[in-house]
């Protein structure tokens, strides 16, 4: 079993930044791909960023794209989520994912393991 640890939300103002870490228990996950996904009030869990386990590659939703950046280290096994220019539209509970496929990675229903969520709230 995995476990997927979120830190770093909070709440910020718009045009903020923060950036989230996810710290996974296991030395293994290096090999898997890891990701972010958001939730927002009344709304349903969504893509947000993806990277390969290699970090060569990575992957963003539309809404996200030149706003958001994710990068993971390896040798720390941790991922991250640095978010620029917020806006309240990011308002959401942000999930660390991590999948052993690429296609499951940025689906929704077949992400392999979750961690607990992050808040994240950018005031107007």
């Amino acid at each position: 079993q995995v476990q997927l640890v979120e830190s770093g939300g909070g709440l910020v103002q718009a045009g903020g930044s923060l950036r989230l870490s996810c710290a996974a228990s296991r030395r293994t996950i290096s090999n898997w791909h890891m990701g972010w996904f958001r939730q927002a009030p009344g709304k349903e869990r969504e893509f947000v960023a993806a990277i390969t386990w290699s970090g060569d590659r990575t992957y963003y939703a539309n809404s996200v794209k030149g706003q958001f950046t994710i990068s993971r280290d390896n040798a720390k096994v941790t991922v991250y989520l640095q978010m620029n220019s917020l806006k309240p539209e990011d308002t959401a509970v942000y999930y660390c994912a991590a999948s052993h496929t690429m296609v499951d990675m940025t689906n929704v229903r077949r992400v392999d393991y979750w961690g607990q969520g992050t808040q994240v709230t950018v005031s107007s």
